[in-house]
């Protein structure tokens, strides 16, 4: 059956029924990490929504070219024009050549993805690779009019631009009142206004990361390199471009501006962003100094954890809130997505042990035949993964109640259920079991003893006979098993 996939533009603020502009095939850029530091819980959030987003349009049918980047050089500050290069800072600092720096906590972020079960990008550029790109794109931009040279630098100018097209589409805001007001300060620096920003900036001589260009040594704007590589490998027309929603204004917002300029119309059909994870509020984040690593997560090792939470714990945590929705850790909050994760993969791991039989009952055969359904809405509802998410609960119900012989399902319908529920927590939803056993038919096989054991003191129970099925509980318990009562059966764990 064919899912119409609805998806939120952040350019039109609307759902939109998802159309590829070169069907069957999808161009995606997502911003990827500024690899000066360890990888946050920041960091994390994007890379596991578009890797959901990725997942499904390939389960859709569509052939995927995912494009992340990596940024290793230039102004990494949201005033790009006049922050510190964080690389080149920590390079000083440490005694070290810049590119040490980006390929060390390059290759921390790509195990902190292996960790989360993040898959890797069909293209992963970095932006010390595409200076010349960058470079042309700049040339392209100050050949049309809508750029000026300052002292060795090229700036970007956003009233010649906001004349002929508009500055602001994707964030909202209008920059009339702002250009106004800066030229109070005409004079001051080199821009013409202070709301213009950098395409290329002159190195001063001790700048070490510096490359040869038209308009001599230097280096590019922080906001240059997505345009240029988007463009690259993906073409002056592409589907979707990602990242968190700090980035709307001013990156993604000057990335419009930059494209519109050099080519005449928009590169990017459809724009998405996450929302922040916050901490007390406030975003989680490198230039605030309240982050949490995901190492630290993984470890316990940081003063805010109250112990270590696994890259799947984080990783369902992700995904149990939408991802537009704000998401404020909390060490509450943690071993919640701790505990439903490990009822997750306890009701998939108890498949194994459900005894199908010739028929399912009428309610068992109405779930089954709807479950695949439900979740394929949910995540042709923007990505809804909470709701997909609370209809794997209500499977792992039912598998409670087929356990305890209060219900009956027969084998086309427990293939259907097991197939509908390890395609979309595994498949789609990218989690693990991280307690699997490797020897899946051992564990079947020892599972299926200790549900004899516990049928015999569901008989003793059945039968008055306290003393027997308080023996059963206390020698299972005595063995390490923890056994439960619930009001739709037993279920245990060790």
């Amino acid at each position: 059956m064919e899912q119409k996939f609805f998806i939120y533009n952040t350019l039109s603020r609307r759902k939109e029924i998802f159309k590829p502009l070169h069907a069957p095939n999808v161009g995606m850029y997502v911003c990827g990490p500024t690899v000066y530091g360890d990888p946050h819980l920041g960091h994390a959030r994007p890379a596991i929504t578009f890797d959901l987003l990725f997942r499904y349009l390939k389960h859709l049918g569509y052939k995927v070219r995912y494009v992340r980047n990596i940024t290793d050089v230039g102004h990494l500050e949201h005033d790009a024009d006049e922050g510190d290069d964080k690389i080149e800072k920590k390079a000083r600092l440490e005694q070290l050549e810049p590119m040490e720096i980006a390929q060390h906590y390059t290759n921390r972020y790509h195990q902190a993805m292996d960790a989360l079960n993040v898959l890797p990008p069909s293209i992963e550029p970095h932006a010390t690779g595409h200076i010349i790109e960058q470079e042309e794109l700049v040339k392209e931009i100050l050949n049309n009019g809508y750029a000026y040279e300052s002292n060795g630098s090229i700036y970007f100018d956003i009233e010649k631009y906001n004349k002929d097209h508009k500055y602001g589409i994707l964030s909202g805001r209008n920059l009339d009142d702002v250009i106004n007001n800066s030229r109070e300060l005409d004079g001051v620096g080199e821009k013409r206004n202070q709301v213009d920003f950098a395409l290329w900036k002159k190195a001063q001589p001790e700048h070490i990361m510096r490359w040869p260009s038209p308009w001599g040594d230097g280096f590019p704007g922080w906001h240059c390199e997505c345009t240029a590589m988007g463009r690259k490998y993906l073409g002056e027309h592409f589907d979707i471009h990602g990242g968190g929603m700090d980035l709307v204004f001013p990156h993604h917002e000057c990335e419009i501006a930059q494209a519109v300029a050099s080519q005449g119309d928009q590169m990017v059909h459809y724009w998405m962003h996450n929302n922040m994870i916050t901490i007390n509020g406030q975003k989680m984040g490198k230039s605030l100094g309240n982050f949490i690593t995901l190492e630290q997560f993984f470890t316990g090792n940081h003063e805010s954890l109250e112990k270590a939470f696994s890259p799947m714990t984080i990783r369902f945590f992700i995904l149990s809130a939408h991802y537009r929705g704000t998401v404020d850790f909390s060490n509450e909050a943690l071993i919640a997505s701790e505990k439903g994760l490990n009822k997750l993969m306890n009701g998939i791991a108890d498949l194994s042990r459900v005894q199908a039989g010739n028929e399912s009952d009428a309610s068992t055969k109405a779930f089954v035949a709807g479950f695949r359904q439900q979740c394929y809405d949910a995540m042709n509802d923007d990505l809804q993964t909470p709701v997909v998410i609370s209809h794997l609960f209500e499977a792992c119900h039912l598998i409670n109640i087929l356990l305890d012989h209060k219900a009956q399902i027969s084998g086309k319908d427990l293939t259907e259920l097991a197939d509908t529920m390890n395609l979309f927590a595994f498949e789609l939803l990218g989690l693990k079991n991280e307690h699997a056993s490797n020897n899946d038919v051992r564990e079947a096989a020892f599972g299926k003893v200790v549900d004899m054991v516990l049928e015999l003191r569901k008989k003793a129970k059945d039968n008055k006979d306290w003393s027997t099925s308080d023996q059963i509980r206390d020698a299972l318990a005595a063995a390490g098993f923890e056994i439960k009562d619930t009001k739709d059966g037993v279920t245990w764990k060790l």
